[in-house]
């Protein structure tokens, strides 16, 4: 597989890569249903290690890995992979999929801040537009979502409402999502986007396997049906393999303030999922949301490819 090498490969690389995201977010929750957060995510792992395992040896172009690429190949993986998984499986487990939809949207104005704080990104008027847009949408679009079942308000723990808990871990699970856009910018120009993927793939099961093992041990897997088995190495090769190659080719174009509103993609292809594939009914004042979040990607990618169109004219 070849790296994006214009913006609009590098654009449809992001947009499709957090588009997998929300996928296999809306996708997960059978999976939740049936499995263990901890087992999920170690499976998880474990597939993507066994599909990525040849991409781990070093291109002969590349350097050895010094104390800080490994440092951030460690923080991309346990940010980005380990506690996003924990957090977004469980967060989504608590709350409502309206308020968990509200808090995603967030993404792009966490990336833009942290881009802007430790990559030193200016953030344009432009791409300010462009984060309020697919904030409105979704928002929007999660606030008149209608359907949900509401948890009951009674199921407490240490006398904190189960709804807040999981609004707090999808939120954390949004910074860890934000910081994994960051770090994988600082990777981005030191190695292969494959080898990324292997590398950060690997960390995660080495983080996992402790709680995976110990979950694994109690766990009756004849539970377990071929439908299942199916979405699982879908939800394996699609969060360990595809969404992370993917996101990692585009990085290398892309800034990663830019790249954060991508990730609007994120709640828009979960919700899109329910809509398609779970007979949920969109309103009117759903699809104008969605008209808002597209606007935000527009809004966001035209000066880029009006500048790339001119210099290929010249």
């Amino acid at each position: 597989m070849s790296l994006p090498a214009t913006p609009w490969t590098a654009y449809g690389a992001l947009a499709l890569s957090m588009a997998l995201v929300g996928s296999y977010v809306a996708l997960s929750k059978p999976l939740v249903a049936a499995i263990p957060v901890f087992l999920l995510a170690w499976m998880r792992f474990g597939i993507g290690a066994a599909a990525m395992a040849h991409w781990l040896r070093k291109p002969a172009d590349e350097g050895p890995l010094d104390a800080r690429t490994r440092m951030l190949l460690f923080a991309e993986s346990f940010l980005g992979n380990f506690l996003f998984s924990i957090c977004m499986l469980w967060g989504v487990s608590l709350t409502t999929a309206s308020a968990a939809g509200v808090i995603l949207s967030s993404i792009p104005a966490v990336v833009a801040l942290l881009s802007w704080a430790f990559l030193r990104e200016s953030i344009s008027r432009r791409l300010c537009v462009a984060i309020v847009l697919a904030f409105l949408g979704i928002g929007l679009f999660s606030l008149d979502k209608t359907g949900s079942a509401a948890p009951d308000p009674e199921n407490t723990w240490l006398g904190i409402p189960l709804p807040l808990i999981g609004n707090a871990l999808v939120f954390a699970a949004v910074v860890c999502e934000a910081s994994y856009v960051v770090i994988g910018k600082r990777l981005a120009g030191r190695m292969s986007p494959r080898r990324i993927s292997a590398l950060i793939n690997l960390w995660g099961l080495a983080l996992m396997t402790p709680l995976g093992l110990w979950t694994a041990w109690s766990f009756d897997f004849s539970t377990l049906h071929l439908g299942l088995w199916g979405l699982l190495v879908f939800y394996g090769l699609a969060a360990s393999v595809w969404t992370v190659w993917l996101w990692m080719a585009g990085l290398k174009k892309v800034p990663a303030s830019q790249a954060g509103v991508f990730t609007v993609m994120l709640p828009l292809s979960a919700t899109a999922i329910g809509v398609l594939f779970l007979g949920e009914q969109l309103t009117r004042a759903q699809w104008l949301a969605f008209g808002l979040a597209l606007a935000g990607l527009i809004v966001a990618t035209a000066p880029r490819l009006r500048r790339t169109t001119s210099r290929s004219d010249r």
